[in-house]
């Protein structure tokens, strides 16, 4: 049997507790959604509630210890597409139910790029300021979807506007500089990618459709490192830029499975990122083994899953935190919730009160590993 290791306490990003970002949407919220829909209150009335609603989520969060805290997502429909919705030359599309994945069968929306793209005037800018001031002395944390799921999302609803896909990759790469240096210029210190694209190459399922369209999903792995890699480079010192690597999260459902093993060495040897916040709540994703490729990055198990209320063992936790220590040096690791708690305003299948002992239990355990 493996011994419990302890480390040491950590203040900077990742922190030895922290958070994927989403939280389960509030009933006000959703209320407050529909009679938008309904053109019953009109869009700063929404965003009035909103504001009182993210306050008391931050209320929930600072008083769990976190320190670093998001504003849940509350103002988002998707996880991904509201950003992408966001960039210049971008459309949403309805997708045709009989084909895709779980996620888009059971809420048919995606994206389509329609023009030129290019970020300008995006409005999670001032999201993410609104944020910061409300968080006060606590750090603000922002995410947004991957430059790969970009491109993964737009090549599977074709594109008719970039034949040429060095171009495509260019424009991508040019368009999350932008975003990049315009959250640092807001204030923003501690950005996310989150990314679905990694679950997918590690699914043999979806690797062997990715080759019956003509793609080798070896080449695919390289050419999204780098993707990443360009789209980050030059960043401000003192920005932390993690990735999440996500197999599906909406309702609690999921859509691949497998360890990363397939694409490790890529992804864990050549991605220039900070951190990588990683999924281990249970057998989909495999062992640590994968984890020895990884250079000096910090690694967040997410060992807590989102996905049900039932709490898991604080012993256990620390005995899986101690495997993953055999190849990853514990001062290098960290323990989060696996995915966030509502990826869609849809929200996971558990009660508030599940969801804030979830994020307890891993800042009771992450104190009692890193003292």
């Amino acid at each position: 049997m493996i011994s419990p290791i302890t480390g040491s306490a950590r203040n900077a990003p990742p922190f030895r507790y922290d958070i994927v970002g989403s939280f389960l949407r509030s009933d006000e919220i959703k209320a407050a959604r529909s009679r938008y829909e309904q053109g019953e209150i009109t869009a700063i009335q929404l965003h009035e509630i909103e504001n009182k609603e993210i306050a008391e989520l931050l209320k929930h969060e600072k008083a769990l210890g976190l320190k670093a805290v998001t504003d849940g997502e509350f103002r988002r429909s998707w996880w991904h597409l509201d950003f992408f919705l966001g960039i210049k030359g971008t459309q949403k599309i309805i997708l045709n139910q009989s084909s895709g994945s779980k996620e888009s069968t059971q809420r048919a929306e995606s994206f389509k790029i329609t023009g030129k793209i290019a970020f300008e005037d995006h409005p999670m800018i001032a999201h993410f300021t609104q944020l910061q001031e409300m968080a006060g002395d606590t750090l603000a944390k922002m995410t947004i979807p991957a430059p790969s799921l970009f491109h993964f999302v737009q090549d599977y609803n074709g594109n008719e506007i970039y034949p040429d896909q060095q171009l495509l990759y260019q424009d991508i790469i040019t368009v999350y500089k932008a975003a990049i240096q315009t959250f640092y210029d807001a204030g923003c210190r501690y950005l996310q990618l989150d990314d679905t694209t990694w679950g997918t190459l590690s699914s043999g399922r979806h690797r062997a459709h990715l080759r019956s369209r003509g793609v080798d999903p070896e080449q695919l792995a390289k050419d999204y490192v780098r993707l990443i890699n360009e789209s980050i480079a030059g960043r401000p010192e003192d920005m932390t830029i993690a990735l999440h690597v996500c197999r599906g999260n909406f309702r609690s459902t999921w859509f691949a499975a497998g360890g990363y093993e397939p694409v490790a060495e890529v992804l864990f040897g050549e991605t220039q990122v900070d951190a990588f916040f990683l999924e281990y709540d249970n057998e989909r994703s495999g062992d640590f083994a994968p984890l020895r490729f990884i250079r000096d990055q910090f690694v967040v198990l997410g060992l807590v899953t989102t996905k049900h209320g039932g709490l898991e063992s604080k012993e256990q936790l620390k005995l899986r935190i101690a495997e993953a220590a055999q190849y990853v040096n514990i001062e290098k690791l960290c323990l989060s919730p696996q995915c966030g708690f509502a990826s869609t305003e849809e929200g996971n299948i558990l009660t508030v009160e599940e969801q804030w002992d979830k994020i307890r239990l891993v800042v009771e355990t992450a104190n009692e590993v890193w003292v």
